[in-house]
């Protein structure tokens, strides 16, 4: 039935005037690119693109060569995307190339070309922060790398450039496999040689890249040599491992200073230094090694953090992080243990949620979340563990307190995802407000860096002076 003229006139009214408020290209364009990032490491390498408007994707794996092919539907080839190309680093360890092309009208096609087998997840994520919509491809390796193979092989380099160095002194002979007898020790030895042994009883040959504990044979035709034979390592002792976790990463920037300085680029800073401090420390005779959950701006999921330190045995998981609040007034620094029964302060409860988020903002597949999982994480937070966090809280605090102000006099507690390690002494360091302008040019300074990095060391001596560690397990 044709409508009264009048009512095609409010109609066309109504129509002309949503064209004047919206304009014709947002009438007739999709999504619009808004920023391209890439995030390279180890542990996967991140493609970002984001847009003021959800968008509508499919993907697919193509072998020989393996690459990863998004269609990106409802879009034109822009300027934005193009950009992509010209991010991406040489030695990124996952993309080979990358190819933006339109496949269809209204149709970009995305080609990843890979360096190894991935298994990608492809996902969107809603505005949160200060970002919109973001289309998040991760490219994990099939074959992931093994936090614990990177430390023993760190380690075993360590012992083979010690025993070449003994060697020349000692004027040995050295096969490149360990140190000279009697005068250093391997405190991964039993780690190890238990892995080796496990490998050995399922009969599996050792490949290229295995890792021995074992003492060269002799070599051939030296039998008349006037020098002596090189022997392994006559025994192990106790390695100390202190997993170091730099407050967010990649996509999460974390808080930002009113100079611009950002939470994730200073305390990276920091846990390097410190890195280097502890794997230069001896305690009670015992050699230590520290190990960075990340060590390169990349995002890293909490409960990731708490598994790679699982991983490794970890005897302590330090957290490092940067304060800030809503206005520039608050300073000094803080120190928070986790608690399963509520925070010790409003104050601590706000730290915890707002440390908890970072998840949502470095941009989390929750499908991929496996929620039994992080209740039973929490479940198992024993009160052991909270009383040894608090004491290695006590024992840092004391000396980060020796080179700035402290914001709380006493170790706080409240329910913070990443020191949910239900067998490792956890702490969350907030080394100083990022958002107090004083604080944040200290913070920026590598001699306050530096003197950070120290007084955690100094905690840490202390902690484990007081608190020998015990036998680790031998669950390699």
């Amino acid at each position: 039935m044709r409508l009264p003229p009048r009512l095609d006139r409010r109609a066309i009214l109504r129509a002309g005037s949503l064209a004047l408020l919206l304009g014709t290209q947002e009438i007739a364009r999709g999504a619009q690119v808004l920023a391209v990032r890439l995030w390279p490491a180890e542990d996967y390498t991140r493609v970002t693109i984001e847009s003021d408007g959800a968008l509508r994707t499919r993907h697919f794996m193509v072998s020989a060569p393996h690459r990863l092919v998004v269609d990106i539907e409802g879009m034109d080839l822009l300027p934005g995307l193009r950009e992509l190309v010209g991010k991406l680093s040489p030695d990124d360890p996952n993309i080979a190339g990358i190819r933006v092309a339109q496949n269809a009208p209204e149709v970009v096609r995305l080609v990843i070309d890979l360096r190894q087998p991935i298994k990608p997840q492809v996902f969107q994520l809603d505005p949160v922060a200060a970002y919109r919509y973001r289309l998040v491809l991760d490219l994990y390796p099939a074959h992931p790398p093994d936090p614990l193979e990177r430390l023993i092989a760190q380690r075993m380099r360590e012992l083979d450039a010690a025993s070449e160095r003994a060697a020349a002194l000692l004027g040995l002979e050295t096969g490149g496999t360990g140190p000279a007898a009697g005068e250093f020790s391997d405190p991964l030895g039993a780690l190890i040689a238990e892995r080796e042994s496990r490998k050995a009883q399922g009969g599996s040959a050792a490949g290229a890249g295995t890792v021995t504990a074992a003492a060269p044979a002799p070599s051939p035709g030296r039998s008349g040599s006037s020098k002596r034979p090189v022997v392994g390592p006559r025994r192990t002792d106790r390695l100390i491992i202190v997993a170091l976790d730099a407050g967010h990463g990649g996509e999460d920037p974390g808080a930002i200073g009113p100079g611009g300085t950002r939470e994730k680029d200073v305390v990276l800073a920091i846990a390097r230094r410190l890195r280097d401090r502890i794997n230069a420390t001896r305690v009670n005779g015992h050699a230590m090694r520290a190990f960075m959950t990340r060590d390169s701006d990349h995002f890293v999921p909490l409960r990731v953090r708490v598994e790679k330190a699982q991983r490794v045995q970890a005897d302590l998981f330090v957290s490092i992080h940067a304060d800030a609040f809503y206005s520039p007034r608050p300073q000094g620094a803080s120190v928070y243990a986790l608690s399963t029964r509520g925070a010790t302060s409003a104050a601590a409860q706000w730290m915890a949620n707002k440390e908890n988020d970072s998840d949502l903002v470095g941009g989390l597949n929750v499908r991929a979340q496996d929620a039994t999982v992080q209740r039973a994480l929490l479940d198992m937070s024993t009160t052991a563990q909270i009383k040894d966090s608090l004491r290695f809280g006590h024992a840092l605090l004391g000396e980060v307190g020796r080179v700035g102000r402290l914001h709380k006099p006493r170790v706080e507690q409240a329910n913070f995802a990443v020191l949910r390690a239900p067998d490792i002494p956890s702490v969350l360091v907030e080394t100083a407000f990022i958002s107090n302008p004083d604080e944040e040019r200290r913070l920026r300074n590598p001699a306050f860096q530096d003197e950070l990095a120290d007084a955690l060391l100094r905690g840490i001596v202390r902690y484990f002076s007081e608190n020998p560690p015990l036998a680790r397990s031998r669950q390699v």
